[in-house]
């Protein structure tokens, strides 16, 4: 049995390291079987995973070995961390090692939002020529607004301002005086408020009590007509459903998802989001780059290693 399992396709160099000093096996797709997971994990000291890995109480209970989970990425909505702690197992995570990819993926949508990228790509490769049709619009002197103002946050803003827009953001645990809303030039004002006045609304939040449904029908009433919304932080922050009939309304006029409600989407034309014209779909590669990856790899395998080594 493995001393390190991965529950999902996790390789490169890092976890070759890794594998030279534990034994480490990796089950790309027992995350899709919990019986199978929970027998896998039985004699295992510690397990990598990503976002798809459900790591409940019970299953983290069940493994008596178990002394460390490491997240091959931001975000820990999916493990029980109170359990872990309950019972001294630790957990570690990768924050920093992954932003700088989501924050470049999330200026990609709003260029491709701004200019139709790809209808004009698909339509000129077919033999058209319509250029009257993809008329764009700049993001110079657009309105952004930044729901969630950490990391990748502040990381897109710096990036926007490059742009020449203005950015107004929320977040309901950044002080009103923190330093980096003056050096990057953003105000801090309430959720209705960032809705009102923003040309493009971008999702950065994690997923909690709190933020779940928080994209809902009142919150795209309050959006200016016709306003662009992006989300590449965790699906289930937007009701998709509502998001439909505001496009539908023409309400919102464009959006851009790398995270679904489900994941992956059950029926990808369940919600009609797939036939859209102006809906831009990624399967949640936002942290999916070589760079990122090679830092996240390295950062959560020598964490594990070290947990380990205590031992």
């Amino acid at each position: 049995m493995p001393e390190i399992l991965l529950t999902e396709l996790i390789e490169g160099p890092a976890v070759d390291w890794l594998s030279d000093r534990f034994q480490v096996v990796c089950l790309p797709d027992i995350w899709r079987d919990p019986v199978g997971l929970r027998t896998s994990m039985q004699d295992a000291r510690a397990v990598i995973v990503r976002n798809q890995t459900q790591l409940t109480s019970e299953l983290i209970e069940s493994a008596k070995r178990l002394e460390v989970i490491g997240r091959a990425g931001a975000g820990l909505d999916n493990i029980d961390t109170v359990a872990a702690e309950q019972l001294g197992i630790a957990v570690c995570n990768t924050p920093a090692e992954n932003s700088l990819a989501v924050a470049e993926l999330v200026m990609g949508f709003m260029l491709t939002m701004a200019r139709e990228l790809p209808a004009a790509i698909s339509t000129t490769r077919a033999g058209g020529w319509d250029r009257m049709r993809f008329n764009g619009v700049e993001l110079h002197g657009k309105t952004l607004g930044l729901v969630g103002f950490g990391r990748i946050g502040q990381l897109v803003a710096r990036r926007a301002a490059a742009f020449g827009m203005k950015i107004v953001a929320h977040d309901e645990y950044l002080p009103k005086d923190a330093g980096v809303l003056q050096e990057l030039d953003v105000s801090l004002v309430g959720f209705h408020e960032l809705l009102e006045v923003a040309n493009v609304v971008s999702c950065h939040v994690p997923l909690t009590v709190e933020t779940q449904g928080m994209f809902n029908a009142v919150a795209f009433a309050k959006m200016q007509q016709g306003s662009w919304f992006i989300n590449a932080a965790r699906g289930e922050v937007v009701c998709e459903k509502a998001l439909v009939a505001s496009l539908v309304s023409e309400q919102i006029g464009a959006a851009a998802l790398d995270v679904r409600e489900v994941e992956p989407p059950v029926d990808v034309h369940n919600t009609g989001l797939a036939s859209m014209e102006n809906v831009y779909l990624t399967p949640h590669i936002g942290a999916f780059t070589i760079e990122s990856q090679t830092r996240v790899l390295k950062k959560v395998c020598s964490d594990v290693a070290d947990v380990l080594d205590r031992k």
